[in-house]
């Protein structure tokens, strides 16, 4: 029998700020970090798992600590019986009692959670020998609805409406997993629009994302009005008018303020504005989706749990969201909202960038298209191209769009050099910055 013997922690930082890549209007310097995690197990093939929660720098002290604070739920279990019921693994970890004092479900410690659900799910798709994408999208009806916790959204979507759903999906899906292994994903790329970076830099990436294969372009707003207004006049310029131009405001502003923001930018004929206002605010996001129409209201990677998500479909406060694979409690919610922005018909463009967000959320997209929603055409992962090559297996884009993994797990796993040459405060990139 094999058990899961060690939950082990890496704090790993990148000097992201030196250039200002990631800058935005409420993250002026963020280096872009992991607090890592591997689950290892007595298993004589060495059977293990990878996961990570995304910050942008000190977070990691508490992400780390609260990833060891769950030490005692994990080790020890049983792998096959943690493998085999995702679902009642991870709720065993939301619903503990002392923990869920935190929250419930929210926060550093359901971050934490969601890193361990992730390395479990990446440990269960090697042991497949399959990528998480295809062991989701082959999984039954049956199976994915048992993944998911209903608890707090059975009143927007019932166990028995995601069966009728996954079941009504069923039988195109091999003729999507066909069209997605010969075509990929569609990608869009925030690469060009840092808020940091250059005017000359920005119309220069632009032009260059969009001779890439690049449909839609976002860059950042929400510092200065003027500034935002030259900049998107810019990139406008560079991409034409075939080409979507999207913002995102990092939360910057407060409802009346983002109102007439994004009036002032209409003229730009901006594919979606994203995180206007707070992103618990589902009220002021409906109020700011009614003020601005036809501009296309989202939000999302910062929206902790399902239950949020469940009221902005339920209030018609966006046009779309972001969903993201290390900010809620891993793939078991994620599907939650997956098949909640199904029933309610709201697209889903997944938050990536950062580090090794690219590499988890597109095995989720990618799953919602053969399993869940049964659209691609109409959605796009974000891309940024930073950091990819710190890990195993890292993603492939090819004329603006993602392709499909193929390598079992959940593409999460860090370079062994990586993990060495980047751990805070004594790696050697660190070391080597340090005075004295």
């Amino acid at each position: 029998m094999s058990v899961i013997t060690d939950l082990e922690t890496h704090d790993i930082r990148f000097p992201t700020s030196r250039n200002l890549d990631g800058s935005d209007a409420m993250n002026p310097d963020p280096d872009y970090s992991a607090a890592y995690v591997t689950l290892r197990t007595s298993d004589p093939r060495g059977l293990c798992g990878h996961g990570f929660v995304f910050t942008i720098g000190r977070g990691n002290d508490l992400q780390v600590a609260a990833i060891g604070a769950l030490r005692h739920l994990v080790v020890g279990r049983e792998v096959a019986s943690v493998l085999s019921d995702l679902g009642r693994f991870a709720r065993s970890l939301t619903n503990d009692s002392h923990l869920r004092w935190l929250g419930p479900e929210k926060g550093v410690i359901h971050m934490a959670i969601g890193a361990i659900v992730n390395a479990a799910w990446d440990m269960a798709a090697r042991r497949a020998g399959k990528p998480v994408w295809r062991l989701i999208a082959e999984m039954t009806p049956e199976q994915i609805v048992d993944a998911v916790d209903f608890r707090y959204i059975s009143d927007a979507l019932t166990p028995g409406e995601a069966l009728a759903l996954l079941q009504a999906a069923a039988p195109g899906r091999a003729a999507r997993m066909e069209k997605l292994l010969e075509r990929g994903y569609p990608a869009y790329t925030t690469s060009p629009g840092w808020l940091g970076y250059s005017d000359e830099k920005l119309a220069r990436l632009a032009k260059e994302a969009v001779a890439e294969g690049f449909r839609t372009i976002k860059i950042k707003v929400g510092r200065d009005l003027a500034d935002d207004v030259r900049r998107c006049r810019i990139a406008r310029q560079a991409i034409g008018t075939d080409v979507g131009l999207a913002v995102d405001a990092n939360q910057r502003w407060d409802v009346p303020s983002a109102i007439a923001w994004l009036q002032a930018l209409a003229d730009f004929d901006l594919a979606w504005a994203e995180e206007p206002t707070s992103p618990d605010d589902i009220l002021g996001h409906a109020t700011i989706r009614r003020a601005v129409t036809p501009i296309p209201v989202s939000t999302g990677e910062h929206t902790h749990n399902r239950v949020i998500f469940k009221q902005l479909f339920q209030a018609k406060a966006v046009d779309l969201v972001q969903i993201d694979a290390a900010r809620v409690g891993g793939v078991n919610e994620n599907l939650a909202i997956l098949l909640l922005a199904a029933k309610y018909g709201v697209r889903v463009f997944p938050h990536a960038g950062g580090v090794g967000l690219c590499e988890l959320v597109q095995h989720l997209a990618m799953a919602d298209y053969v399993a869940i929603s049964g659209s691609m055409e109409d959605r796009a992962i974000e891309f940024v191209d930073h950091l990819h090559e710190h890990f195993l297996d890292p993603v492939r884009i090819r004329k603006g769009r993602y392709l499909a993994p193929s390598l079992p797990g959940f593409s999460a796993q860090m370079c062994h050099e990586t993990l060495e040459d980047h751990r805070f405060p004594d790696g050697s990139v660190w070391a080597a910055a340090s005075p004295g």
